[in-house]
Formats: C-alpha cells, structure tokens, sequence
C-alpha cells in the first residue's frame, strides 16, 4: 500500500492562482541560475552530417482520433513539434557535455510561431502555447534508456491519462516537461560523441540517437511491482517500478539496473469493462 504520509499521492493537489504564480517564478528563477552556472557543461554545437551509428531509435505517432477542439490542438502540436525539433535536430553530445531540453528550445511564445496545443495541468486537460512538446521530450527520454548515457533530471507525469488499450511502452516510462523548470537533463559520461537527431514526418515523430562507434550492449525496459491503490479520498493510483535488463549483442544477461519508481492518479476508473 502506499505510505499514509505522502499526501502528494493521497489528495489531488489544489493551489492558488497567487500560489501557482509565484511558486512558477522562484523554480524558473532557480532554472536561470542553473543555467548561467558554471555547474554543468551544456551542449549546443548541431552539425547537419549524421554519425554513422544509430544508438537506439523510436518513433511515436503525431495524431490521436479525439473529438472537438481537441483534434485543433493536435494539428497545432505538430506545428510545434516542427518548431522545436529544429533547435534540437543534430546535436552533438560531446563526453562529458549536459542536454538541457528547455535550454536549447527557449521559450514556446506567439512570436516564435508556436500554436495553443494540448496540455495536462493538475490533472485537467487545457490548451497553452507550446502544447504537446511532451511528446518529444518523452521520445528522447525513451530513446536514452537504451543507451549508455546518463539522465540528470527527469520529471515523471503526475496523472495516468489513457488506459492501456494503445500502450506500447510500459507505463511511466515518459518524461513530462513544463518551460522552464520541468526539464530533460542527459549527460554524456562515455568516451565518444553522441548526437540526438529528430523529423516529424508526415504520420509520427522520429528520433535517434547516434555515436561515432555502433552499440557495445542492448537495453531492455521492464516493469515490476505494478499495482493499482485506491486512495483515501476514492480515487486511485497507479504504482510501478521500472528497471533495465543490460545485454551483450550475443544475448547474454549482464545485470539488472533499477532506474525509478512512478505513482500517477488515475483519470479513468481501473474497473471500467474492457471494450
């Protein structure tokens, strides 16, 4: 069961507009100051040529068939999906180098080109400017799973949307993001270059990572300890933890690394018949 005294997962949290506002401005401020830090060393070179390994790869679909604004909201995602990819698509991860997600995008703003997509905000499906950008940061954050580099920061979603009906990865295994203080962070702590290439194609979103030398191991994802609790206040949550298996390229079993644990309020009731 889950702890009675994490009372972030036993009640929806619901905050003042002032609160809301000025808690937004001390994490961006924190955010800033980071960045102008001599903390980490950010990456920012992109050449146009391609390394020649391909890392690990994926590519998710860009439109779901939902109804009303909603559909309006996806097209708009796309368009700000193109906008992003462009500040990201190939850049180079030197050794030692820091990937900052909303370092290198900026600000999603009217003038930039970005359109009002959809966005999931305490637990309440809305619209703001730079929606749907989580689904790119959830496709690299996916992708760097199955390589060798190291994720920093990583904020994991705090409601389970969808029921598992379409799901092809494990749930949990996303990376939320919200300008400028829920970012990605991947830092590269091997010995040779990597570089992040990403297209929005004309059905699904794309992306690889690449490096100068082809994969020394292969990474499997799986989930154990998943559970569904129902929670105090007559919701429920969903709980899992996720590791990776490590093989070598003739298929032997390395070791089991543990990567995180996720709880998630569940907008859809579990008891629901499936269709």
């Amino acid at each position: 069961m889950l702890d009675p005294r994490d009372k972030t997962l036993q009640l929806p949290i619901h905050r003042s507009w002032l609160r809301l506002r000025l808690g937004k401005a001390y994490y961006a401020g924190k955010r800033y100051l980071l960045w102008c830090s001599s903390r980490f060393q950010w990456a920012k070179k992109r050449q146009n040529g391609r390394l020649p390994y391909i890392q690990a790869a994926h590519a998710t679909p860009l439109l779901r068939h939902l109804r009303g604004d909603q559909m309006e909201w996806q097209r708009n995602k796309v368009a700000n999906l193109k906008l992003a990819t462009a500040r990201l698509d190939g850049l180079i991860l030197h050794p030692g180098e820091t990937f900052s997600y909303w370092k290198l995008i900026g600000k999603p703003t009217r003038r930039k080109g970005y359109r009002e997509g959809m966005v999931l905000f305490l637990g309440q499906i809305g619209s703001d400017v730079g929606g749907g950008l989580c689904q790119l940061s959830n496709l690299i954050f996916w992708m760097t799973l199955h390589t060798p580099l190291t994720v920093v920061e990583r904020y994991r979603h705090s409601h389970d949307v969808f029921p598992d009906a379409d799901r092809t990865q494990p749930f949990g295994s996303g990376a939320t993001c919200a300008y400028p203080h829920r970012d990605l962070m991947i830092r590269n702590d091997t010995d040779q270059d990597f570089q992040l290439c990403l297209r929005v194609g004309e059905t699904h979103l794309h992306g690889e990572w690449r490096a100068m030398r082809s994969p020394e191991q292969r990474y499997e994802i799986v989930e154990r300890d998943a559970r569904i609790d129902q929670a105090s206040w007559g919701g429920y949550i969903r709980h899992n933890a996720l590791y990776r298996d490590v093989y070598d390229l003739q298929g032997k079993f390395l070791e089991e690394q543990f990567l995180f644990t996720n709880d998630a309020i569940m907008m859809y009731s579990p008891l629901l018949p499936q269709a």
